[in-house]
């Protein structure tokens, strides 16, 4: 009766694979470092403008469109004992550790709590750790995600990688709950023990997760002498396709849309409703659980063969509704509607990832372009949009409210959650041109997404394609 039960194999016990999710839960707790905790901390905490936050938040999700290229590089690579995740699964944890261990350290100096007479030194330092977070966790959840996809059988694979996507979330939420816990009264000290305590945590997570995951195959010498094939080859098939091209542009302004408030929400909640750290961090935990109903919606539709971009839609349609809430929570001084629309904003940007997911995985396989390189695709359009978001959400902010609180607006917009207001409108704007452009593709779809499945309708999680 329990979802993921059949997702076990001979190849790959229940135990093995369990522990093996670990690495899933350690790349969640990092993302709630970089993209809940530490932002909200950085701007109202430590005062700093939201586009310095804004673009130290993007630049770890920036590397992510180097996932297919590290996938790749897994998929090729070539040691004496056979190894090719283990390495960039270790490598990852040490980068993510690293990252996350001397980060409290540069925000302090970057919000000017230490003295030092080295211009920029603060700017440098938080960006180098962020840069070897974001590294860190990228590496590792690719690498860690291929591995598990290779233990996997053909009959298993779709239900472990679902498995691994709702420990990311489960860790996420879990992690959200206890940092805002620890961080209800904050201090400079407190900072410094809660990040480098998730640090520790991440590399004990990902040890135990790897620990004798991979088998030893060892290679001859002739085998890694022999040339690898070409990554650019495969991609430059990939982008002759129409449909792949259009199905990108969709993913990147859904996706911009859905990210462009992530360095916002938690200092919005905390400078416009008052709303303390550990309260706001409690919103990446409403994310998660929205995100996560999305997701069970999204598993219980496609088991009934629903068109997978008719269910995007539906998630853009929810993310519209979502920042409207979001935004009429502010004048309506109500944290109760707040953290309602940030629960809807997880549960439609969920709903649209997957489905877009989907689609990039049904997409029909030409030449040398197969469907692996499509998800890598997929990923690289999705992360480019995140980061790319984050940065002019948070610059559009500071720019607006510097019109706003000069009174060049006029006296009815000469305040703090002008700024604001005008990113989550601009977010609904490019929502409404992610539906025109998505239209199209609704009629590419095979009649085989249309045709009602009357099988078994149980609630789908375990069937989850990907």
């Amino acid at each position: 009766m329990l979802p993921f039960a059949d997702a076990a194999s001979v190849e790959l016990p229940m135990g093995q694979l369990l522990r093996l999710s670990l690495f899933q839960v350690s790349v969640g707790m990092a993302s709630v470092m970089l993209l809940g905790t530490l932002n909200r901390v950085m701007i109202v905490e430590l005062n700093l403008a939201a586009m310095i936050v804004a673009f130290m938040i993007a630049l770890p999700v920036l590397i992510a469109p180097f996932r297919a290229l590290l996938g790749f590089r897994s998929d090729t690579h070539r040691s004496a004992i056979g190894w090719k995740r283990i390495p960039y699964l270790w490598f990852g944890s040490l980068w993510q550790f690293g990252g996350l261990a001397v980060m409290p350290f540069a925000l302090l100096v970057l919000g000017g709590d230490v003295v030092h007479a080295i211009p920029f030194a603060g700017e440098v330092l938080a960006a180098l750790a962020f840069l070897m977070t974001g590294l860190g966790l990228h590496m590792t959840q690719t690498a860690g995600l291929a591995l598990a996809s290779d233990r996997a059988t053909d009959e298993t694979r779709h239900r472990v990688v679902a498995l691994l996507y709702v420990m990311f979330l489960l860790g996420m939420g879990a992690s959200a709950l206890i940092i805002g816990f620890l961080l209800q009264d904050f201090t400079s000290l407190k900072l410094i023990r809660v990040v480098q305590g998730a640090a520790v945590i991440g590399i004990v997570l990902n040890v135990i997760a790897l620990w004798k995951q991979e088998h030893v195959r060892p290679m001859s010498r002739e085998e890694r002498e022999a040339p690898r094939p070409k990554f650019s080859d495969a991609w430059a098939d990939l982008m002759a396709g129409g449909t792949a091209g259009r199905l990108l542009a969709v993913v990147f302004l859904g996706t911009m849309a859905f990210n462009m408030q992530d360095v916002l929400l938690e200092p919005y909640g905390g400078e416009i409703l008052g709303l303390s750290v550990a309260a706001t961090t409690t919103l990446t935990a409403l994310w998660s659980i929205g995100a996560l109903m999305g997701f069970a919606l999204a598993a219980r539709m496609l088991s009934r063969r629903a068109n997978p971009y008719r269910m995007a839609a539906t998630g853009i349609l929810a993310g519209i509704i979502a920042f409207s809430t979001v935004i009429f929570a502010a004048p309506m001084n109500s944290p109760t509607i707040f953290f309602a629309g940030a629960a809807m904003i997880g549960f439609g940007g969920g709903l649209f990832a997957i489905s877009t997911l989907m689609a990039a995985m049904t997409m029909p396989a030409q030449g040398l372009a197969g469907r692996g390189l499509a998800l890598g695709a997929w990923g690289a359009a999705q992360a480019t949009a995140a980061g790319s978001s984050i940065a002019i959400g948070g610059t559009l902010r500071d720019w607006v409210n510097h019109l706003a609180l000069q009174g060049q607006l006029g006296e009815a917009l000469n305040s703090n959650a002008t700024g604001y207001s005008v990113v989550y409108h601009t977010e609904i704007a490019i929502l409404f041109i992610t539906l025109v452009a998505l239209g199209p593709l609704v009629r590419t779809v095979t009649s085989r997404f249309d045709q009602p499945d009357h099988g078994p309708t149980g609630i789908g999680l375990a069937d989850f394609p990907t």
